[in-house]
């Protein structure tokens, strides 16, 4: 565990240190650099940027992941297995893989040239991150559906609702813990998603908070690049802690195929 930690241990201490040449701790010590991030246009402009892309990604993939779980686990419409299989293959490809087919499809000369990166990645960072984090979503509302008996929506039915209004008045309500679990885990590795960030966001303006990040440890600035991975690692535990509290045992469930 602590070889494990060893990694984070060192970003901290980076993040902290005033001196730290040729010793095994630093020599001196300073908050400048984890204040900076919020000073620094650059650092702040990286968050907003990915507060945006994570804030409208989370939400599109929310509903989508809805409108795939509602119909494998309540409508089990034909080909409902394949529908879940097709859902979990962002799983299984490489992030880089998909950014570079999303560089494919929209490079120039292509009838999607106008969502390039060299343009403006926005409406692409939304959709490659949408589909990465779509999986986890879909095996939380999942999970949750399998666990609400089918009979409360056919009473509800039964008295007059219609389907739309038993689904919105009585499973909406009893899944609200899987959705938020869902949504808040896809929130926060869709603030630090790597391998679509490095590739598509390609001028300084558009930068989310990991191709700043990169951009800043390949320079002199380890130290703010220190900081800014602290307040990355601090948001990813927190979001940990809160899931598994809202799921407990059913956290396991996101990951299940």
């Amino acid at each position: 565990t602590f070889a494990a930690a060893l990694p984070h241990i060192g970003v901290v201490l980076m993040a902290v240190s005033d001196t730290w040449r040729g010793t095994i701790l630093p020599t001196g010590y300073t908050a400048d650099h984890l204040l900076e991030v919020f000073r620094d246009p650059r650092t702040w402009g990286s968050i907003v940027n990915s507060l945006r892309y994570a804030g409208l990604s989370t939400a599109v993939c929310a509903l989508l992941a809805l409108a795939v779980s509602y119909l494998v686990v309540r409508l089990r419409i034909r080909g409902s297995s394949l529908l879940d299989s097709t859902s979990m293959l962002p799983l299984a490809t490489p992030g880089l893989v998909m950014a570079a087919g999303y560089m494919a499809i929209t490079a120039r000369g292509t009838p999607l040239e106008a969502l390039g990166p060299e343009n403006n990645p926005f409406m692409l960072l939304v959709i490659a991150y949408t589909i990465r984090r779509l999986p986890y979503m879909v095996r939380s509302l999942s999970a949750g559906l399998q666990q609400i008996p089918e009979t409360l929506e056919d009473a509800a039915r039964n008295l007059g609702a219609s389907r739309v209004a038993a689904v919105v008045r009585v499973t909406l309500p009893l899944v609200t813990a899987n959705i938020l679990a869902g949504g808040i885990l896809a929130f926060s590795f869709n603030m630090l998603e790597v391998s679509d960030s490095l590739v598509l966001a390609q001028r300084s303006v558009d930068f989310p908070i990991t191709k700043r990040l990169f951009q800043l440890a390949q320079g002199s600035e380890k130290e703010l690049a220190a900081a800014l991975g602290v307040y990355g690692m601090v948001l990813l535990g927190g979001t940990i802690l809160l899931v598994n509290g809202l799921l407990g045992r059913r956290m396991g469930q996101l990951f299940r195929v």
